[in-house]
Formats: C-alpha cells, structure tokens, sequence
C-alpha cells in the first residue's frame, strides 16, 4: 500500500475516510430511530478523534473514572458508565462528570445514594443494570449471561418496588452480533423484566452491535428499536465499541527475520500478546492484505512476535512470493481493541499511531523507553 513507504513500523493507522463511512451508517440509525448511539470508550479511545465523532454520536460511555474523564474532555456531548462496583474514593468525581451512572445491583445503589442526594452540582440520570439471562455469545470469556455471571441484575432478584427510584435500565448480552441476535435478546429481557420497562424514561441494550459490518442486518435494527420504544415509551440508547471503527484501522509491521524449518516462522517487529492481545484472547486470526489461507499460495510463513513467549503468535499466512526482512505487512481491522488493550511486556516499545487520509499520512504519537519506565515507578 502507498502509504506505507517509509513508514517506520510497528505503527497503528486509523483511516479518517473510513471513520466516516462508518459515521454515516450510525447516523442513519440515529435518524431513523431517534434513538442515541454512544461510543464505549472500553474498545476504542483515541482521543484526536473524539471531536470528529463527537459530531455524529451522542457521547461515551465508560467503565471507569479515567475513561469518563477522557470523554468528557475530548468529547463532549453526554458521558455514561457502568462498572460491577464504583471506588469510594472515585465516586464524587465520577459523579461530577456522568450524565447516567448505571450500578450492577441495589445494594450498590444504596452504598452511594447518599453521595448522590447530597451533590450540589450535577444531577445524574440513575440506571440498574439487568440480566436477561440470555445471550448467543459462544467465548465464554465474552459473555456476560453465562451462569454465575456478576454482570447485571436478575429478574428473581429484581426489587420491583424500587423501580420508582430509577431512570433507566441497562442490559448488555451481545458481542459482534447482529441485529437478528438483538431481537432474541429483546425478547429474553421483555420475558422477564416487561412489568418495569414502561416505567423508566430510558433503556440502554449495550453493546456488541456490529452495525457497520457489510453484512448488519441495520433494517432490523431499526425496526427493533422503533417498536421497543413505541411500546414502552423510552429512549434507547446503543453503546457500540467496535463499530465506530470497525475495519477503518491498520496495523503496519515489518519482517524481522526468517527461521526455515518444519514451520517456517517469519518474525515481526509486533507482537500479538503486546499489540493485539484479543488475537490470543479471542482467539481469531486477522486478516493481512495480499496474504491467503495457509497453502493457498506458495509459501506459508506463521507469523511470531519478538518477545519470549512461546505463544505470541499470530496466525499463519500464505503469499505468492517468497517475504524477505524489511517488508511491510498489513493487518487489517486493528483499530478497536488494540490501542486500548496493548502492553509492553518484555519492554517491547508500542507502535506509533498515525491517522491517513486524502492528504496522506501522519504520525500523531509516538512512543519510547520514558514511556515503559514511567509506568513502572
């Protein structure tokens, strides 16, 4: 790809133009439905581009203090959290900037109320969230209905009498799905919780939409939407992480060496334990541009980080012609999930961050060894 002469790598590139199809598509949504998309902060916090997204999206949501603050700075417009349990020492600041703060239970409620009676200044909007028992998440790592969960509350524990106390209600039970897995859901919270939902002025469903991917059934998704909020006479509110940049980010690496044997391993100057931990989490295998399936082409390589971990490996790639030290590879939809997840275990620098667009490109950060030392002592 053009730009990525002379880049120096690793080097994580976010696509402005992309970013805007992407925009559109939300803002359609947000048309047609009247309901409110936030941007959840926990997939996607690059923060040179909040004032661009700040002009579509209606705020962010977070899961803590810091990403909170981070909105509310950079870009405006309504500030939401959730998080399983709120610091005593954090909570008057997380209160003096959110605009709804969600608990996980009653008792959490109950543990702050106080706090929240006694404020003089902003008054936030109070929400408990619940648990639909119910999800088509198939990692279980990701999935928060899974038996046991600490995520939400359950409608046999649900204290119905106290719903006069709330403004809102949240449920979050999805992870990449569409919008047919978020008519399921729907039904699941409607199952259990009906009675209580025409009595708050909003509903949050969370995240794990993936409304921009090629295939997102958005149709459906505005008729789901449209008819919960015409039945029960609330706002709705959508919290995605991904889809705000899903498939506008890059990630740049460069071949390090070739080690030929029963696998040939080609090592990269990135890391998938550093720079890409869900490749390990998940796990999945991204996609790199010119390379096919193991096989599919002549020379098959498995792609490893530089650091000592047996495991940091990527996946295996095939191309048509032979790769050699110093060539640049490029992984594909690492926008979201990759700068706010990184590390720098074994003191593996980060990659630089670099924004692209018709007028080329443009390293906006970049880091070093203060930036490891410093997080250290």
């Amino acid at each position: 790809m053009e730009w990525t002469k002379g880049l120096k790598t690793p080097c994580y590139v976010l696509d402005k133009r992309l970013l805007d199809k992407n925009l559109k598509i939300l803002d359609d949504v947000q048309r047609r439905t009247g309901c409110e998309i936030l941007m959840a902060l926990k997939g996607f916090a690059c923060h040179p581009l909040f004032p661009r997204i700040g002009e579509v999206l209606a705020g962010i949501t977070a899961s803590s203090l810091f990403e909170a603050r981070l909105g509310a700075e950079h870009m405006g417009g309504e500030v939401h959290i959730f998080a399983p349990a709120y610091r005593d020492d954090e909570f008057d600041e997380i209160a003096a900037v959110c605009d709804h703060i969600v608990f996980n239970s009653f008792r959490e409620l109950d543990r702050f109320k106080q706090k929240l009676q006694a404020s003089q200044g902003k008054k936030p909007e109070i929400g408990i969230r619940i648990n639909p028992e119910y999800s088509e998440i198939e990692v279980p790592l990701y999935d928060p209905c899974a038996d046991g969960s600490r995520l939400g509350v359950k409608a046999s524990d649900f204290d119905g009498a106290r719903i006069g106390e709330l403004d809102g209600l949240h449920f979050h039970a999805m992870c990449e799905q569409n919008a047919d897995t978020l008519v399921h859901v729907i039904e699941a919270v409607e199952a259990r919780f009906d009675a209580y939902l025409s009595k708050v002025k909003w509903v949050n469903f969370g995240g794990g939409h993936h409304i921009t991917r090629g295939d997102y059934q958005v149709d459906v998704l505005v008729d789901a939407v449209n008819r919960f909020q015409d039945k029960y006479g609330v706002k709705v509110y959508l919290e995605p992480g991904e889809a705000i940049i899903l498939n506008a980010g890059y990630l740049a690496a460069s071949v390090l060496d070739i080690i030929p044997g029963t696998v040939t391993n080609a090592i990269l100057d990135t890391s998938a334990a550093c720079h890409m931990p869900d490749v390990l989490e998940m796990p999945y295998r991204p996609e790199v541009i010119g390379a096919g399936k193991p096989g599919e082409y002549t020379h098959t390589y498995r792609f490893g980080g530089p650091t000592c971990l047996a495991g940091d490996i990527i996946g295996d790639y095939s191309f048509k012609q032979p790769l050699k030290r110093g060539d640049v590879l490029v992984f594909c939809d690492m926008g979201h999930y990759t700068m706010v997840k990184n590390n720098m275990f074994n003191g593996i620098n980060l990659p630089a961050i670099a924004l692209l667009d018709d007028q080329g490109i443009n390293v906006i950060r970049e880091f070093g060894y203060e930036d490891y030392k410093n997080r250290l002592g």
